[in-house]
């Protein structure tokens, strides 16, 4: 009689992982500072620019199609490289190549204050990352200390065994979870209501997700450089805002 393969076991165990492993990076209360950030909703709100539901669902769409795509690619071709490494067996050739990415999407953010925000986060993600896959800490260590934020997450995501596609999904729901969860308490707004702007969103994330990850092998110069002019300026402004509830 045949033994009972186990090849079902095996495929169901790391999808399992895989599932596990999009849920924790994908979850708002992960300790990496992302809570304390509205991405540029604060301003928003304070400019006149929001509203309401319906502007507030403007802001997030106009953000994921723009600045959005862009962090998505870069962290698909994080995880493109990371895998590659990880594969090859060669992490030296990983902080090299990661750097390159980040200097094309330093290029491509034209407000000093998102850089240093995106550093921040980037650096509290790969420092969080440690702590929670500790197994993980050679990939994590080349990787480099302070990487910008989307470069992070592209690069946990392979070190956690998770694809291109995984990584710039998680990016674009960061993208634009993040100002959701804030306006609730930005706007006094019904939580129903930011969440139904999300689910809404949802196919149009995933087309993103879809376009971004078409970059992944691609040069770091080639990746795209869509700009939200109106965001840099409301970095630079909150900056300055005497009264804060978020840090962005």
């Amino acid at each position: 009689m045949p033994a009972p393969s186990t090849a079902g076991t095996a495929t169901s165990s790391a999808g399992a992982a895989r599932s596990a492993a999009l849920l924790l990076l994908g979850d708002g209360r992960l300790p990496a500072g992302g809570y304390a950030h509205s991405a540029g909703l604060e301003q928003a709100i304070a400019r006149g620019w929001v509203r309401d539901a319906e502007s507030l669902a403007s802001f997030l769409r106009g953000r994921v199609h723009t600045t959005g795509l862009v962090s998505a690619s870069f962290a698909a071709a994080a995880q493109h490289r990371t895998a590659q490494a990880m594969a090859s067996g060669d992490l030296g050739s990983l902080g090299p190549a990661l750097a390159a990415l980040d200097r094309e999407l330093v290029a491509r953010t034209p407000s000093p204050s998102l850089r240093r925000i995106a550093r921040d986060l980037g650096r509290m993600l790969l420092r969080a990352m440690r702590s929670i896959a500790p197994s993980q800490q050679p990939v994590l260590d080349a990787a480099g200390p302070v990487l910008q934020q989307p470069i992070a997450y592209g690069t946990v995501a392979a070190a956690l065994g998770l694809d291109a596609r995984d990584a710039a999904g998680l990016v674009l729901y960061e993208a634009a979870a993040t100002p959701a969860v804030a306006a609730v308490k930005l706007l006094s707004i019904d939580p129903f209501a930011t969440h139904r702007c999300l689910a809404e969103l949802a196919p149009e994330l995933d087309e993103l997700a879809e376009r971004a990850t078409d970059f992944a092998a691609s040069d770091a110069r080639d990746l795209p450089a869509l700009a939200a002019p109106l965001s840099d300026i409301a970095a630079e402004l909150h900056t300055n805002h005497d009264q804060r509830l978020f840090a962005s």
